[in-house]
């Protein structure tokens, strides 16, 4: 379980960061190199996803998505500097929770 929520933490960075250095330079007018360096952690973040133990892709995706929306908030706030809401924080909750259903719930 430890690994599976490094993983998770792991592979969301990876998309973020990738994402907003690509964000950065086509948006904010940053240097090419901000673009191609952002295109490899994208690519990073699908080997690092790739790592987890769980047999099916379509749940750990759909799993991940509840991770990458608590992140996405915790980087607009860190990063951005755009402090969220209760409603940010109440959508969260409820995409973690839903996310935890999907992986976590007894199947044969």
């Amino acid at each position: 379980m430890f690994q599976a929520i490094i993983l998770f933490i792991l592979a969301g960075l990876a998309e973020i960061g990738g994402g907003y250095l690509i964000w950065q330079w086509i948006r904010e007018g940053k240097p090419y190199s901000w673009g191609i360096g952002g295109g490899f952690i994208l690519a990073l973040y699908g080997v690092i996803a790739a790592f987890q133990t769980f047999p099916s892709f379509g749940r750990v995706y759909a799993a991940y998505g509840g991770v990458f929306i608590i992140l996405s908030i915790l980087w607009g706030w860190g990063i951005d500097k755009k402090t969220p809401d209760f409603y940010d924080w109440l959508g969260a909750g409820i995409c973690l929770i839903g996310a935890s259903v999907i992986l976590f719930a007894p199947r044969q």
